[in-house]
């Protein structure tokens, strides 16, 4: 999973979102509180049918399939040095809303267990509906500036301190975990976790672009 750099690309008050209304705080707060059960679902998903997915969700998925340490647990600890980033690069307001935004999803993935258990569950479906639950989740979040941490935060910077083009950074990160879970996966769950990969970045290549949605945080 990556994180935004911004609301469609444009800053508050610029380009496409200039002159509009912003999010209301209370469709700010329903938007993180939706978004990240989405998220903790579908990484559910992912963890029962012992799959894998992209960014920093898909290392905390690897580490629990591997080391048995609790996605919610490997999730929130990886994500701590991003939070720098999101402050750096975005500012206080977006970094305490990846924060509360990382933490939500660690506390629901933590607990969900309370509210969903699955008797049975194909590791295709789990790939089609636990990608798109993360992504209708993650686009929530990032129309309301929100992210949830992530590899991208970590390629931007890598290519405004270096030069290294950050979509190559971003591919090859997500490939490397990719690549950790050929030693932890067997070939099916392994070809389950790219179909889901793939259909987690759909619903955000075809709905998370400028232009698209107008509006602002």
């Amino acid at each position: 999973m990556t994180a935004p750099a911004t609301a469609d690309g444009d800053a508050p008050g610029t380009g496409a979102t200039g002159g509009l209304a912003r999010h209301g705080l209370h469709e700010d707060v329903a938007a993180i509180l939706l978004g990240t059960a989405f998220v903790a679902l579908g990484t559910k998903m992912f963890a029962d049918a012992h799959l894998v997915t992209g960014g920093v969700a898909g290392l905390a998925l690897l580490l629990q399939h591997a080391s048995g340490v609790p996605f919610w647990a490997g999730f929130f600890a990886v994500n701590l040095p991003f939070y720098l980033l999101a402050w750096l690069r975005l500012g206080p307001a977006v970094a305490l809303r990846t924060l509360v935004a990382v933490s939500l999803v660690s506390l629901l993935s933590g607990v969900i267990h309370v509210w969903v258990e699955f008797s049975h569950l194909d590791p295709a479906f789990a790939a089609l509906a636990g990608g798109g639950l993360c992504g209708v989740g993650l686009l929530m979040l990032f129309r309301h500036r929100t992210g949830l941490g992530g590899f991208n935060l970590l390629a931007m910077y890598l290519q405004d301190r270096f030069g290294l083009r950050a979509g190559y950074v971003q591919m090859g990160l997500d490939l490397a975990v990719i690549a950790g879970a050929v030693f932890v996966l067997g070939a099916g769950e392994l070809l389950f976790s790219v179909i889901g990969t793939v259909v987690l970045n759909l619903v955000l290549a075809m709905n998370h672009r400028p232009g698209r949605y107008l509006g602002s945080s």
